[in-house]
């Protein structure tokens, strides 16, 4: 059944900062694996110019974050590594519904190249000979290396086995990841029956409601090859038998359980979000809940970047409020924000000078660093920055 906005666009949006976990932070290790559990997943990324994509993920959602928190929950197989919409961390409870993509891979369709069976069996041969292995682990049997995508055949055989579910993450070693056999890592009592399509719609609709509120079929099939005509019906279905309520929102067709859209508390602090945080990873759904217009320049490259290489997108609680881009100079523990630009309404704010400054300082100790330095601001906002939140860093600092 379609109805009228159930709320506010801005009483969504704060619904949305409340399921996303960003307004009441959780704490501890318990904190990361129910935060995980909420989300459905957390995005895995290399780059490092700053702490990496799934660290700030948490860190702003659980209080006194520590990254190895994550690597214990993975050694004690709490959560394990595969593919949700990209590399990711999930919940083990949710290990079953891995099964549907491994089967898929396993039956012959392709993820990234043809696997090279002969390559696999060897492989898989020296892993339960000897261990846990990773990449550099196997000799080299090409020439010297070039860009990622030039893997040598060892790698891209480990990647295939772990991507058909034979293999499993164990622990990563300077960010690589160190593979053993399923049958090992797996825990017992884990429920292996593979979802059928319907069941695998069904888990697709209820994680992302769940850490969403709402979305329509093409925000819960993202990236999930062929799942969006299996999840469009069950969604109809849903809605027509009354478990789910629709609404119309900027031409699209949003679903969600009605009970569940309270309006929550209104949250006011400033957060700088990772580009691969789960609140703006669809940019198309940013731009609609948020009005944000935001790219990522990191594959962009230099001399037409707009604004910057890693830019964080800066919230006032649930509005949109910039870009800064960062930089951790870990050598001399500075922080440099490489590129600021924020919305002029806010800078008379003492609040939100006062919260911006916080997430300043929270962000930069996050990254090991002590002191935060501007380097690029129109010449209005960087008088403002000097004026008003250099002093707010000083005395913190102090």
């Amino acid at each position: 059944m379609t109805t009228a906005l159930p709320l506010t666009q801005a009483e969504l949006s704060q619904l949305l900062l409340a399921r996303q976990g960003l307004s009441k932070p959780l704490s501890g290790r318990s904190g990361v694996l129910q935060t995980i559990e909420q989300l459905g997943y957390v995005q895995i990324d290399s780059i490092n110019v700053v702490e990496r994509a799934h660290h700030h993920v948490l860190f702003n959602r659980v209080k006194n974050y520590q990254p190895q928190w994550l690597d214990e929950l993975l050694q004690q197989k709490q959560i394990f590594e595969y593919w949700s919409h990209a590399a990711a961390f999930l919940p083990m409870r949710d290990f079953r519904f891995s099964l549907y993509r491994k089967a898929q891979l396993q039956q012959g369709q392709k993820h990234w190249f043809a696997p090279d069976h002969q390559q696999m069996q060897e492989v898989r041969a020296r892993i339960r000979a000897e261990g846990p292995l990773k990449a550099a682990d196997f000799a080299k049997t090409t020439e010297a290396s070039g860009p990622w995508w030039d893997w040598q055949p060892a790698k891209k055989a480990l990647e295939q086995l772990f991507m058909q579910g034979e293999l499993m993450v164990v622990r990563r070693e300077r960010f690589q990841k160190v593979l053993d056999l399923t049958e090992r890592v797996l825990p017992s009592g884990i429920d292996c029956r593979v979802p059928d399509e319907q069941e695998y719609a069904g888990h697709l609709i209820e994680r992302f409601l769940q850490s969403h509120a709402m979305g329509t079929a093409a925000q819960i099939s993202y990236l999930r090859p062929g799942m969006k005509a299996p999840v469009t019906t069950l969604l109809k279905e849903l809605a027509h038998s009354g478990v789910l309520q629709s609404f119309q929102f900027q031409g699209q067709t949003y679903y969600g359980h009605s009970e569940q859209w309270q309006i929550p508390a209104k949250a006011t602090a400033v957060y700088l979000l990772n580009p691969f945080d789960n609140l703006l990873i669809q940019r198309q759904r940013l731009q609609h809940w948020f009005g944000a217009d935001y790219q990522l320049e990191v594959y962009v490259p230099a001399e037409k970047r707009q604004f910057g290489y890693y830019s964080l997108p800066v919230f006032y609680g649930a509005t949109y409020a910039g870009l800064v881009d960062v930089k951790a100079q870990r050598s001399e523990q500075r922080l440099l924000l490489q590129h600021l630009q924020l919305e002029k309404q806010w800078l008379s704010k003492s609040r939100f000078c006062q919260q911006f400054a916080k997430a300043l300082q929270a962000y930069a100790g996050f990254n090991g660093c002590t002191d935060v330095e501007l380097v690029r601001a129109e010449t209005e906002l960087k008088q403002w920055f000097d004026k008003e939140i250099s002093p707010l860093l000083r005395h913190s600092a102090g």
